[in-house]
């Protein structure tokens, strides 16, 4: 071990924040293992070492029509063509009580970035949620919330406002992608850049709504820039602190035009584990088994995830990539167990509701 990664491991060790620099020499001269020994460790010391979380959720996609049409996205229709849907409030209804009924306490909506749809229309479908159940609404990503805004001429900080007294709670991290600008032009060129994101994301925090974050790593972007999409969410965090979790996962290729390969599993582990590592102020970081598979997810319990994140009893987005992982809830809790560790729900802000 070099001096320069022996100073690297002793300042994690100590609690001590990693410069970019610093994170990518971890990254090229440690191995997986040392990565996740550290990112085991950064673990324990935040949450100790024998519960993992869960939620259960479903993530309802309520309209797959979108005019962003990104080139990683197999799941979007153009508003004319074949398969384009938007569901009607009562299959929306229909989904919840669904997800009620087997103790579900979130929902997960997101869709795309469809031309017709008001800012009204979304005032309107949450409110009709609230007045009929009692359920967390976690729902609509950075680039919808800022389409909503664009089309109602309103600013962003106004449109949240009006989204969280029609009841909305907290709001998914979906849409960052890669938060470096060169990234997004390839991958995304019709999205909100990076800022604008982050400017959803700190105008929510600082109205009280907690967000998760994401990255989907593995398309175009070099190590640096996955780097600076980690330290651009450390510092917002310093600046808001409205983050709840972190949720790294790999780019899935298949139908998409962008095309290529998916990350390896090793470079799924390095990446979660150096998330946990460098991300020293989310305190929850989420294994992805909706483009892992359950089997990936259980070993990254062991490469610093404290999360195994939700049952979703339906996804549709990876989905649409040909990746059909489904994770039952006794599947949850079989995986959890296995790692000699106790499976608790929690509720979407982290707090425990049930331990198994």
């Amino acid at each position: 071990m070099t001096k320069k990664l022996l100073h690297i491991v002793e300042k994690v060790r100590q609690r001590q924040r990693l410069s970019v620099e610093e994170a990518e020499i971890l990254w090229t001269e440690g191995d997986l293992l040392l990565l996740g020994l550290l990112a085991q460790e950064v673990r324990k010391a935040m949450h100790g070492d024998d519960t993992v979380t869960f939620v259960i959720d479903r993530n309802i996609n309520y309209t797959n029509v979108c005019t962003v049409g990104c080139r990683f996205c197999a799941f979007y229709k153009n508003p004319d063509q074949e398969g384009a849907y938007l569901l009607r409030h009562e299959e929306i209804f229909q989904k919840i009580e669904e997800t009620l009924a087997v103790g579900g306490t979130q929902i997960l909506m997101q869709g795309g970035i469809h031309p017709d749809l008001s800012l009204e229309y979304y005032e309107d479908l949450l409110k009709a949620i609230k007045k009929r159940y009692i359920i967390h609404i976690h729902s609509f990503s950075p680039p919808e919330i800022f389409s909503m805004a664009e089309k109602s001429g309103l600013s962003i900080d106004k449109t949240l406002c009006r989204l969280k007294e029609a009841g909305l709670d907290s709001i998914p991290g979906g849409g960052a992608e890669i938060l470096d600008d060169r990234v997004r032009a390839i991958i995304s060129p019709r999205k909100i850049g990076w800022q604008r994101w982050m400017e959803v994301m700190q105008s929510a925090h600082r109205q009280g709504l907690k967000t998760t974050a994401t990255m989907m790593f593995g398309s175009v972007e070099t190590l640096q820039e996955r780097l600076y999409h980690l330290e651009r969410l450390r510092q917002g965090q310093d600046e808001t602190g409205g983050f709840t979790a972190f949720i790294p996962w790999s780019f899935q290729p298949t139908y998409t035009e962008l095309g290529g390969k998916t990350a390896t599993g090793v470079e799924y582990l390095k990446t979660l584990a150096l998330s946990r590592v460098f991300l020293d102020n989310i305190p929850n970081i989420q294994a992805s088994w909706v483009t892992q598979g359950s089997k990936m997810a259980q070993v990254a319990l062991a490469f610093g995830a404290n999360d195994f994140g939700g049952t979703m009893l339906e996804e549709n987005v990876v989905r649409a990539t040909g990746i059909r992982y489904r994770v039952p809830l006794d599947e949850i809790l079989h995986c959890i167990r296995e790692t000699g560790k106790k499976p608790v729900q929690r509720d979407t802000l982290y707090r425990a509701l049930r331990a198994f």
